[in-house]
């Protein structure tokens, strides 16, 4: 018997080494925010002071446009999300996008706390700072369920609504990414803090496009570098952890014009979730793309484009 509990100690001491070496060898060190400026923001990037952090934000179109269109993305996504989007809309609406707390160039919050209420109050500091009275409020994932319940928050500055691929139901056994699946995993996901690798990154990106030509060098870079971003694994593996607990009930008080997009082939929120959007906003309109996965203004930017322009009724 004492020669068995030594071979398991043994073995457990191996295993341990064992991750703790592998730990050792692909770890990596979070990244300063001075050493990624210069490649991820650009002359049209700016900085705002609100809530105690800097807001790397962007405001793209005709100044005169009383009724701008705001970009919010999705979980460990960032502005850049609507490059393709924001350069086929600009030259007809004011675009105005910003990175999120806990992502992007902006980073985490000082109480690394984020839920519906913080991103309520952090959308709402945004657009009063910029001095925005009315817009319309588009958003991708998390970044949808965001801008859903900010339509509620703030009905006064809200007129219209866009949802891409939006998080408002409970989960229905969606394949998922590799990488949200392991951010998700209790103790395993604390892991993430240190070890954070590009391939994760790329399989985590094959679960989200369709056309995996989508996926280049340069989206992958993007995504590990902006992830690696002083602050930004602890401030996603944060919201992973609390998670934002379904509530849809206040989907139905949705009053205001609504357009719902959807990539048919969506792995991580199904297509489903499209319907039930689109049965809980009356009035609301669904356009739903064929062989397109959770990101169609990436995709498909000139269909999402062309659907946006048409719902607001832009020539």
């Amino acid at each position: 018997m004492k020669k068995i509990i030594q071979y398991i100690g043994f073995g457990i001491v191996t295993i341990l080494v064992a991750v703790g070496g592998g730990i050792l060898v692909l770890a990596e060190k979070d990244k300063k925010l001075e050493t990624l400026l210069p490649i991820y923001a650009n002359k049209e990037s700016k900085f705002l002071p609100v809530l105690g952090m800097q807001v790397h934000y962007r405001v793209e179109g005709p100044a005169s446009d009383t009724l701008p269109i705001v970009l919010i993305h999705g979980t460990s996504a960032s502005l850049h999300t609507w490059d393709s989007l924001t350069l086929l809309l600009k030259n007809k609406k004011k675009i105005i996008r910003f990175d999120l707390p806990a992502f992007g160039l902006t980073g985490p919050n000082k109480e690394n706390t984020y839920n519906a209420e913080v991103y309520n109050i952090f959308v709402d500091s945004v657009l009063e700072k910029l001095q925005i009275t009315s817009c319309i409020v588009a958003g991708n994932s998390l970044g949808g369920s965001i801008a859903w319940h900010y339509a509620l928050y703030n009905k006064k500055r809200v007129q219209q609504l866009i949802l891409l691929d939006a998080s408002g139901y409970p989960k229905k056994n969606e394949k998922g990414s590799i990488g949200f699946k392991i951010a998700s995993m209790p103790v395993i996901n604390n892991l993430l803090l240190w070890v954070t690798p590009k391939f994760l990154v790329k399989k985590s990106l094959e679960g989200v496009f369709v056309d995996k030509t989508k996926i280049n060098n340069e989206s992958i870079d993007r995504y590990h570098d902006l992830l690696l971003r002083e602050g930004n694994r602890k401030a996603a593996l944060s919201i992973f952890k609390a998670g934002f607990k379904p509530n849809p009930e206040p989907i139905k008080t949705i009053q205001i014009p609504t357009l719902i997009i959807w990539g048919d082939q969506d792995q991580l929120i199904n297509v489903s979730n499209a319907y039930l959007f689109n049965k809980d906003i009356m009035g609301s309109k669904l356009v739903v793309f064929q062989n397109v996965g959770h990101a169609p203004m990436e995709e498909t930017p000139a269909k999402v484009a062309a659907a946006i322009c048409t719902f607001l009724n832009i020539p």
